[in-house]
């Protein structure tokens, strides 16, 4: 439903640009042509080894792998430190993507068990990780938390966790998804992010706007092992050359402009501060990503939804469910479409909304 809404509006508000198959392969081919891109094989070839090299040497690591899914990617990180270490418990916190998304597949494949951390709708710190005192094999941090409005910890609280795991030799997962929205915030590199996680996992999608895949990250021996078990579970791709070609092409220039999308995210707060009625989390923005939360149910929601799009051709993203009936939320990714949208027109919007949607 949400698809074919969509297509009936001409203003879509969160997100990026959506190219269609044509203008996004004709922009690829160009690309390929441009630098004479020729096929791997099995991931044997000099595009994707070269990107796979950038980005690891983007985070400071010593290698990196494509493989094609993050729900690929992160539990087979977590099962080989399991096995390694024959101690299954992982600790996370429960809006992580492998909780939520994931279908349960650690826990009916039995590759490992979990231990939540801190409060549910806030970043952990040490203190909630210490409240365990089982021996923990290895502990997954988010960045953003994307589930919890694209929420940072404090750059001193993560640093204490690194510190803390590095003593305790408990291997530190990044699900960094989204970390390329990172940094305008911390105003640090992604090396000094990266520093302190034995591993990381990277997005090619989210943010950059490939076709799909991902990056795992780690030390050479950890990224050949990981290689072994990818193809185990049938990630051996025999041409990923698309995949690479469609996030490479426009690497650069997504990462450059993330210092602007979170300066746009910084004005659009200020211009929400004249619409009390429409609240956002987090409070101020830490990433170039929030939620916007309605003063309305989800169904009431829905229909106003549904009405954007027919009658006003404005796209604002999809409603989800708060404990409390009487309101609701939407993700808004701050991306190419907010970017080019003007204030006034915004604005406009915001009045229209609360119009549609108060109760």
């Amino acid at each position: 439903m949400s698809v074919e809404l969509k297509k009936h509006c001409h203003l879509h508000l969160p997100g990026n640009r959506e190219y269609s198959p044509a203008e996004h392969f004709t922009q690829m081919a160009a690309w390929c042509a441009e630098h004479n891109v020729s096929h791997d094989v099995y991931g044997d070839g000099e595009t994707i080894q070269a990107f796979e090299k950038k980005v690891a040497d983007l985070l400071g690591y010593e290698a990196g792998l494509f493989v094609v899914t993050g729900t690929m990617t992160q539990p087979t990180v977590l099962d080989m430190v399991a096995r390694k270490k024959r101690n299954p418990i992982v600790a996370m916190h429960s809006s992580s993507h492998i909780c939520v998304h994931e279908k349960q597949n650690y826990q009916l494949q039995d590759r490992f068990k979990i231990l939540p951390i801190g409060n549910s709708y806030q970043p952990w710190t040490l203190k909630d990780l210490q409240a365990w005192r089982d021996e923990i094999a290895a502990v997954l941090y988010e960045l953003p938390m994307r589930e919890i409005g694209g929420q940072l910890p404090k750059w001193e609280d993560l640093e204490e966790i690194k510190s803390y795991c590095a003593i305790k030799g408990i291997h530190l997962h990044m699900d960094g998804a989204r970390l390329w929205e990172c940094a305008a915030y911390y105003q640090k590199t992604y090396q000094q992010i990266a520093h302190g996680f034995d591993t990381a996992y990277v997005s090619l999608y989210k943010g950059v706007g490939g076709l799909g895949g991902s990056m795992l990250l780690g030390s050479k021996e950890f990224i050949e092992e990981a290689s072994i078990w990818m193809k185990r579970q049938g990630g051996n791709l025999y041409q990923r050359t698309p995949y690479i070609v469609s996030a490479a092409m426009q690497f650069d220039d997504r990462l450059a402009n993330l210092p602007n999308l979170f300066e746009r995210t910084q004005q659009i707060y200020r211009l929400l501060e004249a619409f009390p009625s429409l609240v956002v989390n987090p409070a101020q923005p830490q990433a170039n990503m929030f939620h916007l939360i309605l003063p309305c149910s989800y169904e009431k929601a829905l229909e106003v939804q549904k009405q954007m799009a027919m009658e006003k051709g404005i796209w604002f993203g999809t409603p989800q469910r708060m404990e409390h009936p009487n309101h609701c939320k939407v993700e808004w990714y701050v991306g190419d479409n907010l970017q080019a949208t003007s204030d006034d027109v915004l604005c406009n919007f915001f009045a229209e909304l609360l119009e549609m949607t108060t109760c």
